[in-house]
């Protein structure tokens, strides 16, 4: 005749096994999600966009291509918003538009946040070595090769890319290309890099 009092306790046993199996899984899928959502960003040009399958091609200067899916809430800077888009465009952003493209990655599938125009009525560049960082106060501060410094505010996703691969390495001393917009007689800096 079986012993139930031990059975029970291989059964409890059993049990906790799995409970502890499921916890485990569990930390490690929220994990991935959680180092998924980093924000990486490129710079080149429009190489194609897709209206029908929400996709836009992005061209560096190397030749690689990015290519990644927009929404309705990814956020175009650098257009003008009552101005009406050609057919061929997207937000009148066109082949061999000038972008700076901030996307985040799921898997294989990268998704647009934000797509910044550069270039005429779009985000203006300066270049030189940073005098100054401030990440927390969102301020940054480049000398440029002639001693000339400009002060520029740094937008939420400015702050927060130069702590990640975006701009990683960027200290003070180092050589970067800023891009940003003018408000109210003020520099606001939308995106560096190296």
């Amino acid at each position: 005749m079986p012993d139930i009092e031990k059975l029970k306790s291989e059964e409890k046993g059993h049990l906790m096994k799995i409970i502890g199996s499921v916890v485990l899984m569990l930390l490690l899928v929220s994990a991935v999600f959680a180092a998924e959502d980093v924000v990486s960003a490129v710079h080149g040009s429009v190489k194609k966009i897709d209206s029908s399958t929400k996709t836009i091609v992005v061209k560096t200067a190397d030749g690689t291509e990015h290519s990644m899916h927009f929404t309705d809430k990814t956020a175009v800077h650098g257009v003008d918003a009552f101005a009406q888009a050609a057919k061929d465009s997207w937000h009148r952003l066109k082949e061999g538009t000038e972008v700076v493209a901030h996307y985040t990655s799921r898997g294989t599938d990268d998704t647009a946040l934000e797509i910044d125009k550069v270039g005429k009525d779009g985000l203006k560049t300066t270049g030189g070595t940073i005098k100054d960082i401030d990440r927390d106060g969102k301020k940054l501060i480049v000398k440029s090769g002639d001693g000339v410094e400009s002060s520029f505010r740094l937008t939420d996703r400015a702050a927060k890319d130069g702590e990640k691969d975006i701009s990683k390495g960027v200290e003070t001393g180092t050589k970067v290309t800023v891009y940003y917009t003018e408000d109210a007689g003020q520099k606001v800096a939308h995106f560096f890099e190296k």
